[in-house]
């Protein structure tokens, strides 16, 4: 899980996939990796009152990757977590990447990690079978 969370400390832009209509949609978002006050690691996301991800329910999945096409490498991090609002004023939180991001938007929205995963991907000219570190 520590490489899971480096890959996430690392980037800024991700997906989140919501439940909408009872059909599952999946957007890419602007994020940070923060630690919440009481501890433990929260991805945060800003967003514009109204759209899709900021009315969307609790029940979240976030996704960030990287492939190399060139070598046929790369890895992917899954996020299932419980997703918050907060409206109006910054959460207290203390953000991996501290410098500022995205002031026009006025909704945090605070995922809780219930489980963090990871998976490298190997490509098909590299051989298909099961390899010990294709999971993080």
């Amino acid at each position: 899980m520590a490489e899971c969370l480096a890959f996430l400390a690392g980037g800024h832009i991700g997906r989140i996939a919501v439940m909408v209509d009872e059909f599952p949609v999946v957007v890419p978002v602007n994020y940070r990796l923060a630690e919440q006050a009481s501890g433990g690691p929260v991805l945060v996301v800003r967003t514009r009152p109204g759209n899709t991800i900021s009315t969307a329910g609790e029940r979240v999945a976030f996704q960030i990757d990287a492939i190399d096409t060139v070598a046929g490498i790369g890895w992917s991090v899954l996020v299932r977590g419980i997703m918050r609002h907060v409206r109006g004023h910054q959460p207290a939180l203390v953000l991996a990447d501290p410098h500022p991001w995205l002031h026009d938007r006025d909704d945090w929205l605070i995922i809780t990690p219930i489980a963090i995963t990871g998976r490298r991907v190997i490509s098909h000219t590299t051989g298909f079978g099961f390899h010990p570190r294709g999971y993080l």
